[in-house]
């Protein structure tokens, strides 16, 4: 439980004092308005002497519900929190058993008044001891509901990231063996010059993944640095046959993109392209008037269909639904495929 009752409404301390002195203020002023009304009309069969201790002991009744009902809440609100309503109702029906007595010694004792025990009197503390019951009891059930929420606020954020976290993972093994295919083959060419460079940035690119590993946004110039390091992999193991050419104005860059939104696209083209002398790659990166990332690549079918179900665009999709509430589109005209990234 809150140790404050009411937070969501009221924050601190003071906050809170201020709020049950204000609701303590209207609340006396409800309960004696019987009292109000009647005041005008007793004063006039009164002399003076008689109308000044008249309007003293109208005051001493007004400060003394005043002060009984801002004792009732804050009673109700703090140590009687978390009491069943029975147990509640019966504390503050003592309470206020405890200060009618007090009310009666206190007005025979300073005031001779003698309206103890009159029916209006009777009631307005009866309706006293309801009214701040009542209050208390709506408070702490509005404090059960808002914690309740909280806490399904929180399983949905967990759930958010844990199923986030498993799409993250599945990207690391599926790059993982496809870049040591690449390296596999510089191997067999025996360019020892190429292939050290190529672990160097296989080097740089795996840091970058495992930094963005349980991160959710990041910076646009981010990621496009990222392809400047993962374009020279791909650019050595192609034979340059594979180029990027990226068109991103620096003021866009400080918008955000879930991370490792290019690798996955960057690997479609490579996974289900031929790209050879007669089938030059260019993948384009850049943005359109809408402020979207677009990623567009020709579209040069291999001939046997790559065994592949179509995992990595499935994820991408799947991770700006969970992190940005948005979706990816896109294109396919036969010539060029195009990917639509919504940026934040």
């Amino acid at each position: 439980m809150n140790e404050d009752p009411i937070p969501m409404i009221f924050s601190g301390k003071y906050s809170s004092l201020r709020f049950v002195a204000l609701l303590s203020l209207f609340s006396a002023l409800f309960i004696i308005y019987p009292n109000i009304a009647c005041l005008p009309f007793e004063l006039s069969f009164l002399d003076e002497p008689a109308r000044q201790d008249h309007l003293r002991f109208f005051a001493f009744r007004y400060v003394f519900f005043f002060l009984l009902i801002g004792l009732l809440l804050r009673h109700n609100l703090r140590e009687m929190r978390d009491f069943p309503f029975k147990r509640r109702i019966l504390r503050s029906a003592l309470i206020t058993a405890v200060a009618y007595a007090l009310y009666m010694g206190l007005s025979l004792l300073c005031y001779k008044k003698s309206d103890c025990f009159g029916s209006i009197l009777l009631f307005q503390f009866l309706v006293l001891c309801l009214l701040c019951t009542f209050a208390g009891h709506v408070f702490f059930l509005y404090d059960v509901q808002l914690k309740k929420e909280q806490e399904i606020e929180q399983l949905k954020v967990e759930n958010l990231q844990s199923r986030y976290d498993a799409l993250a993972n599945q990207i690391n093994p599926h790059f993982f063996f496809n870049s040591l295919n690449g390296l596999t083959a510089l191997i067999r060419k025996k360019n020892d010059a190429n292939t050290l460079a190529y672990v160097n940035k296989l080097s740089d690119v795996f840091r970058y993944i495992l930094k963005s590993d349980k991160r959710g946004l990041v910076m646009l110039e981010e990621e496009l640095d990222f392809v400047q390091s993962f374009r020279y992999m791909m650019e050595v193991r192609f034979a340059n046959k594979l180029v990027f050419r990226i068109d991103v104005d620096k003021a866009w860059r400080n918008l955000q993109i879930p991370a490792l939104s290019l690798l996955p696209l960057i690997d479609n083209v490579v996974v289900h392209n031929t790209i050879d002398s007669y089938h030059f790659m260019e993948v384009s990166i850049c943005l359109n008037e809408n402020a979207e990332l677009v990623v567009s690549s020709p579209i040069y079918p291999k001939q046997d269909a790559p065994a592949t179900n179509g995992t990595g665009l499935k994820n991408l999709e799947n991770r700006f639904l969970l992190l940005m509430n948005k979706k990816i589109r896109m294109e396919d005209n036969g010539k060029i495929f195009r990917v639509y990234l919504p940026l934040k």
